[in-house]
């Protein structure tokens, strides 16, 4: 599933050619993703300027003046700029054409994203009402993750990729980053000193600023908005790697399951 890093490779690929822009047509060939797309959007979009767009935990928003169209890739989407004209295929289902001729697509194979209109605060949405802060935001910080992490029996990997301490982790990037601060994934969040609580929140911030610059990680579908793969799965310390060798120490990586996902640590470099 694309998580922070690929959601905002998007957001920076997509951005410079939307920012400013008119709203031509609107084309829907398949509503049926998560939730069904509104047959509205045509509608309400012909004639509109986009005004910015940004991103908040995994959602992509495309502002308008009047309302946001909210963006999600679900776990197999990806967005395409295409400057020339180019058939759509199968898994083409939603076009936002602009007035210069730039087609922005969604395609998405499983159909599990998702395109939904909103007027209004954008955070009163239901999907974004309950949400924690940004891991770039100033209010993360090591004494906000050790007050959060207070009396939790909760494993530490489990509370850094829940949307109510903070959005947008993933589990590719939360075990990278608990490796990178010598954590176990498997660890109770309410045992972390205050001192590793500012370790972790430092390494989830390099994580994700490092995956950002080599354009994230391509698993299974992930593509950005040219097409092209990201490379930062060429670095992992630790995901997927389970039966290899320590890249540190040389110790087998091992491998467990959380919440019905896999975590990988080094049982030498992580406690």
């Amino acid at each position: 599933m694309p998580e922070l890093p690929e959601v905002e490779t998007t957001l920076r690929g997509i951005s410079p050619h939307m920012t400013g822009q008119t709203i031509a047509d609107v084309i829907i060939r398949n509503a049926q993703l998560r939730w069904p797309i509104p047959q509205i959007l045509p509608g309400l979009l012909r004639g509109h300027v986009v005004n910015k767009l940004e991103r908040r935990a995994k959602y992509l928003l495309i502002r308008f003046s009047h309302g946001t169209l909210i963006l999600h890739l679900g776990m197999s989407g990806s967005l395409r700029i295409l400057t020339t004209p180019t058939p759509p295929d199968k898994h083409d289902h939603f076009d936002l054409v602009l007035t210069n001729g730039v087609i922005m697509r969604l395609r998405d194979p499983r159909r599990f994203g998702a395109v939904l209109w909103h007027e209004g605060n954008i955070s009163e949405h239901p999907l974004f009402s309950k949400l924690g802060p940004e891991p770039f935001q100033a209010e993360f910080t090591g004494d906000y993750l050790y007050r959060a992490s207070r009396k939790r029996n909760a494993a530490i990997k489990l509370v850094i990729i829940d949307n109510h301490v903070v959005v947008g982790v993933g589990n590719i990037y939360a075990n990278e980053s608990l490796f990178r601060a010598g954590i176990k994934p498997n660890l109770a969040a309410g045992k972390l000193s205050r001192p590793r609580c500012e370790k972790l929140v430092t390494e989830i911030q390099a994580t994700l600023h490092e995956s950002i610059a080599l354009g994230g990680s391509s698993l299974r579908d992930y593509v950005n908005s040219n097409g092209k793969q990201g490379y930062f799965q060429q670095h992992y310390w630790v995901y997927g790697r389970a039966g290899q060798a320590c890249r540190n120490c040389g110790t087998t990586i091992r491998q467990i399951k959380q919440g019905q996902r896999s975590s990988f640590f080094c049982p030498v470099c992580q406690s």
